[in-house]
């Protein structure tokens, strides 16, 4: 992940957006966790919760004890998370990742938007932990082929 964002997000060739697939069968705070990341993402802190919470998956439900770690105002994300304000959002990226076919973790998804309109072309699925290498080969492509499309509808 850190050599794709150093070379696709950072540089703006790629968007990487995430999409919540708690799987509650593995992990009973799985759900949970994804409101707590989502909770954390209200102070800024969306990623560095979202390390937290992924290497300390045996204390995962530790809540109050990660936002402190992660630098939160704690008494803010507790709030949060016992409203369930994120819960919505979760629920809707559940039903977003099956109606896309995602049945495990990780999973994704190379795509374009098409500049005429807000539809969003899915080109490529990688399934699985991938090295670095599958992916570049993969957005390299992608990248080259959405041009090349692009090129092609200016004309």
């Amino acid at each position: 992940m850190p050599q794709i964002d150093k070379e696709y997000i950072q540089t703006g060739k790629v968007k990487y957006v995430v999409v919540n697939l708690p799987l509650d069968a593995m992990h009973k705070s799985a759900f949970k966790a994804a409101e707590a990341v989502a909770c954390a993402g209200e102070q800024g802190k969306f990623w560095e919760m979202h390390e937290r919470l992924f290497n300390n998956q045996g204390t995962i439900d530790q809540w109050k004890s990660h936002a402190d770690a992660v630098g939160l105002d704690v008494g803010k994300f507790q709030e949060c998370l016992d409203s369930g304000r994120q819960a919505a959002q979760v629920r809707d990226d559940i039903a977003d990742a099956h109606g896309a076919g995602v049945t495990g973790t990780p999973s994704f998804f190379l795509a374009y938007t098409d500049p005429k309109s807000t539809t969003i072309k899915t080109v490529t699925k990688l399934v699985g932990s991938q090295p670095y290498a599958a992916f570049k080969t993969a957005i390299d492509k992608q990248l080259v082929d959405t041009s090349v499309a692009m090129a092609e509808k200016s004309k």
